[in-house]
């Protein structure tokens, strides 16, 4: 059965209430899992018979796992758990430790696929391997799956915001959004009847819960084990209430070690290559979709330190800064550097990594913190301004708001960063605690790239006609960065941290 969200969930299956085994094993050896009951099968529109043939390997529950897999940062009891599965690796694996441990669990799969963009791909279907995967890493354990339509849920709260956010002149973070307003917004309250005691999630983060004596105490997200995979980032923006009712099995494992428990479960998935770009558009390129939703508007391409003309563009909301990408001018490599959204002007530099046009001082607006309020000491905190492995040290104030505006925080950061997007995300630490985010509202005007009086005053002309032709630039050869920020930010120190 295809599972909507209005009207709410109900359950339509009946789970199993056998004794498991604990979350937590305190034997150090490995073990066999042994077989579990099988639940009541989901009713389901799709096809009974298994989507891919499973080995004995596979469907027989006896693979030997090390109890450290099984933990999940759990009490030791038996719980009922709600998991999101992408038909994806992680979120596979995840399942599966879950199951092991002795949960009871039901699969969900989240569909958020747009009907219209489907017109070139009318011989297949974008999202149906996905769900393929997902209904076979299920039938391997028994374990029911359920399909929630979540398009309309997902257009109004996340794909509306990224579109008006780059009319703006912004640059978005789907990410975050839907993190924070569908796989743990609208999916969270359509079950909430359901009585799940936690959502799961292939996720590369750590939730730690207080005990049940510790009613005063908060859920606190802390840093991955796999620092390249961390995504906390993409969390940051979470509520209390939200971040109390997750867990995420991946937390302790590195990516390495969650592709040989996937090859160890003989899952279907196994050799799937991890997903890339926004989920929601499939095989539809990402220009295309702005294009379709936002338009064309030709403007032209500016050289920031001379105001050469240098090119046209189809409207800026195609570029943010730090992109090299798409620009398609001889003599580079060329960077965005500035925008005039007023004006359809994109500005672009060769010197996009010189130390003296690099910004250190931005200011963050729609300010969440994952306890609930500000962190106590603001002057020994780490940032990231992008998801990846780099940290900044930082220290901010929170400017309170007047006349009804939201408070904001003024960031600064001990060195300079090239990329700081106005939409974009900065993730706030106390050590390996992510404590909350808010958006980049922008840089201060003195600290961005300067950009030259003429290309300005060319900017503002009303006829640009009368610019001629391109100026043609000569190439410049690359010379690689000492240090890029961008690309490089300062590595966080664990050792440190810890100490």
């Amino acid at each position: 059965m295809l599972l909507r969200l209005k009207p709410r969930l109900t359950p339509n299956l009946l789970l199993p209430s056998s004794h498991f085994f604990n979350s937590c094993f305190p034997n150090p050896c490995f073990f066999s899992c042994p077989s579990l009951p099988q639940p009541l099968s989901a009713s389901s529109s799709l096809p009974p018979k298994p989507l891919f043939a499973l080995s004995k390997a596979a469907t027989s529950n006896n693979v030997s796992l090390d109890p450290r897999f099984l933990s999940c940062c759990m009490p030791h009891r038996h719980l009922k758990v709600a998991v999101l599965l992408s038909g994806g690796v992680d979120s596979s694996v995840a399942l599966r430790l879950l199951h092991a441990a002795g949960h009871s669990c039901t699969a969900f799969y989240l569909k958020i696929w747009f009907q219209e963009d489907f017109e070139n791909y009318w011989t297949e279907c974008p999202w149906e391997d996905d769900l393929k995967y997902a209904r076979a890493v299920c039938d391997q354990v028994d374990v029911p799956l359920e399909v929630v339509h979540l398009t309309d849920e997902y257009w109004n709260n996340v794909v509306s915001y990224i579109i008006e956010e780059y009319r703006c002149g912004r640059t978005p973070n789907p990410d975050v959004l839907c993190n924070t307003r569908i796989k743990f917004g609208a999916f969270m309250d359509a079950i909430n009847s359901m009585d799940y005691d936690y959502i799961a999630s292939g996720h590369y983060a750590n939730v730690v819960h207080p005990s049940a004596n510790q009613i005063d105490k908060r859920s606190i997200l802390k840093l991955s084990k796999d620092m390249l995979k961390d995504q906390t980032y993409f969390l940051s923006h979470l509520s209390q209430a939200q971040l109390k009712r997750l867990i995420f099995p991946l937390g302790c494992l590195p990516k390495d070690e969650v592709r040989q428990l996937a090859a160890k479960f003989d899952l279907p998935n196994k050799d799937r290559k991890d997903s890339q770009g926004i989920c929601f558009l499939g095989k539809i390129r990402f220009s295309d979709f702005v294009a379709r939703h936002i338009g064309e508007m030709e403007g032209i391409i500016l050289e920031a330190e001379t105001g050469d003309f240098l090119g046209k563009h189809r409207g800026f909301w195609f570029y943010t800064i730090g992109q090299r990408q798409g620009l398609r001018l001889p003599g580079g490599p060329w960077y965005v550097v500035e925008k005039d959204i007023k004006n359809n002007v994109v500005f672009v530099s060769r010197n996009y990594f010189s130390i003296d046009k690099r910004r250190r001082l931005f200011r963050v607006g729609s300010l969440k913190w994952l306890s609930g309020s500000p962190p106590k000491h603001i002057e020994q905190l780490q940032c990231k301004v992008r998801h990846g492995p780099g940290f900044y040290d930082c220290s901010f104030e929170i400017v309170s708001g007047k006349d009804g505006s939201e408070d904001v925080a003024v960031v600064h950061l001990p060195e300079d960063d090239q990329g700081l997007a106005a939409g974009q995300f900065a993730a706030f630490y106390e050590g390996e605690t992510c404590i909350g985010s808010g958006v980049i509202l922008e840089s201060w005007d003195d600290q961005g790239f300067p950009v030259c009086a003429k290309a300005l005053e060319i900017s503002r002309m009303e006829d640009k006609s009368k610019l001629g032709k391109p100026v043609k630039i000569m190439a410049k050869p690359e010379i690689p960065p000492e240090q890029s920020v961008h690309d490089e930010n300062i590595e966080l120190n664990r050792s440190l941290i810890s100490s």
